[in-house]
């Protein structure tokens, strides 16, 4: 008898190739490759206007590229790109929040939309990241921290591979910083991956971190 063939699992890497964008008259990338393996992050850093953000959501596909390709598992994300944003987290500079419902209806709604949710989920995530006696409060009460945190349960409730943050610790004071690290470091040993902007340093511990400065 012969041998039977062994099941060949496709790693959850990004990666781009020769990546180009202009942002008006201002050629914003130039020819930018990246790859990022599991339980690895990459932070982007630079001063502002250099393209972070627009990176980011180049590699969300929010922004359309001149050149280049970005690819997941593999395959390029235009092929599949439903596939591709099912694993996918983003956080951009706003927290996505509606002011008039509470912490715990704002991500029913939103990451509800994602898969399906309990109550009993929404409560952990919200635990987890120092709101959970603030469930009810309205987005339109909270402080800035306090509204980013409950942004970062929702991603945390999409519960996908890849993150893909844009200043995640903007407005949150000295334990909320602590806690995103902690959030990361978890995220990275389950096998995920990142990519964050900012100009805070990660905290990381081990050998996670790489980090790519644009000019």
């Amino acid at each position: 008898m012969g041998s039977i063939p062994a099941v060949r699992t496709i790693m959850s890497v990004l990666s781009a190739d020769n990546l180009h964008l202009w942002r008006g008259e201002l050629h914003v990338l130039r020819g930018l490759s990246l790859r990022i393996d599991p339980g690895a992050c990459l932070q982007v850093t630079g001063a502002n206007g250099v393209g972070k953000s627009s990176l980011l959501r180049a590699l969300c596909g929010l922004l359309p590229l001149e050149e280049g390709q970005v690819s997941w598992r593999g395959q390029d994300v235009h092929r599949d790109r439903a596939a591709y944003h099912r694993e996918l987290a983003y956080l951009g500079h706003g927290t996505g929040l509606k002011a008039e419902l509470s912490a715990s209806e704002n991500l029913q709604f939103s990451a509800g939309l994602r898969r399906a949710l309990g109550a009993q989920q929404i409560a952990a995530a919200l635990e987890r990241v120092g709101m959970g006696e603030q469930s009810t409060r309205l987005a339109r009460q909270m402080s800035a921290g306090q509204q980013r945190r409950v942004a970062l349960a929702r991603v945390l409730l999409c519960d996908c591979a890849l993150w893909i943050l844009d200043e995640p610790t903007a407005n949150l004071d000295g334990r909320g910083q602590g806690l995103f690290a902690q959030l990361l470091q978890d995220h990275l040993q389950a096998g995920g991956l990142a990519l964050i902007a900012t100009h805070q340093a990660l905290n990381l511990q081990g050998p996670h971190l790489n980090v790519l400065e644009l000019s």
